[in-house]
């Protein structure tokens, strides 16, 4: 379990902010397969972004998936200390700071992992976030601006120092995005550099990656981030693994039964058109797994109606019972 401020998770498995990914029907799915936290998507600190729809949608929790912690992201640390204000107010029980996103689009404005190169900038964000709110502040970061420039320790202690009660490291420099072999030398350095709890992540998609990693940062957790696209089970999965509860991941029936429902709530929650514009690459990750199925992703993606994706959905699992029986 990880303890951040006053609230307690089951587990010490967390589930990554992901832009695009980890949307409230995500999170509901991964809550109920045992994530211990769950992180929403970045929401930007600019305030002329603030009653966008994205931004609206980005900030809803359930109320019963705790503790709410919200990411935001910016360079401007008195926009910053507001938005964390703001998203407090809205129910935030945590704010997380990114750090660590290394999207072109965010790194233009020297937001996300570019701020890693101005480390004076990262010390005023991270005072002006944690003196503006009560509630524990985390921080999202990768090892460093690029592998010659790994500056990771040095981003923790200015971490530590300004308040941050738990750390999240990615174990790539922003100049290396999800490209080549992830590293978690610095991970275990950072580890070992400070007294909060830090939380291992990269391309971790196994309770054996899980286990391996931990064994060689001593970190108090991990982060899953990609691995669990089409796969909401596998967060909670690695931490029963963890436990020594071993299970195996859900049968392909019970799958289908999560995509159909994941697909419906991504209906209602976005509405049309974009429900189901959204689910294209949802139900295309989990499509993905199934080596059976895989092929059908190209005719799903083709669907415009909500009620069209579902009745594909119910066709092509209808299709693989019947080829099962005849067998």
């Amino acid at each position: 379990m990880l303890q951040i401020g006053p609230h307690t998770t089951a587990n010490a498995v967390a589930l990554a902010p992901m832009a695009g990914v980890t949307d409230l029907p995500f999170r509901r799915l991964c809550a109920r397969f045992g994530a211990g936290l769950l992180v929403g998507e970045m929401v930007h600190s600019d305030p002329r972004l603030r009653d966008s729809r994205k931004s609206r949608q980005r900030r809803q929790h359930d109320a019963e998936i705790r503790p709410r912690s919200v990411q935001i992201v910016g360079n401007d640390p008195q926009h910053m200390a507001a938005a964390a204000r703001f998203n407090v107010a809205c129910g935030a029980e945590i704010i997380d700071i990114n750090m660590g996103c290394p999207a072109k689009k965010v790194c233009k404005r020297a937001a996300g992992s570019a701020l890693l190169a101005d480390e004076a900038l990262v010390a005023a964000l991270l005072n002006a976030v944690t003196a503006a709110v009560d509630v524990p502040v985390t921080l999202k970061i990768r090892t460093g601006v690029d592998p010659a420039h790994r500056n990771g320790v040095t981003i923790a202690r200015i971490a530590e120092d300004a308040g941050i009660v738990l750390l999240s490291v990615h174990g790539r420099t922003r100049a290396c995005a999800f490209r080549g072999q992830v590293e978690h030398d610095t991970t275990a350095a950072i580890v070992e550099a400070v007294d909060i709890p830090v939380l291992a992540n990269g391309d971790i998609a196994s309770a054996d990656d899980a286990q391996r990693v931990l064994a060689h940062t001593r970190a108090a957790g991990i982060m899953i981030g990609r691995a669990a696209q089409g796969s909401p089970w596998l967060p909670g999965q690695i931490a029963a693994a963890l436990a020594g509860r071993p299970a195996p991941a859900p049968d392909l029936a019970a799958q289908y039964d999560v995509m159909r429902e994941h697909l419906a709530d991504l209906h209602a929650f976005y509405g049309d058109p974009m429900g189901p514009r959204i689910a294209r690459k949802h139900i295309g990750w989990y499509l993905d797994g199934m080596p059976s199925l895989a092929p059908a992703k190209r005719a799903f993606n083709r669907l415009e109606a909500g009620s069209d994706q579902l009745a594909f959905l119910d066709e092509i699992f209808n299709i693989r019972d019947r080829q099962e029986l005849a067998a």
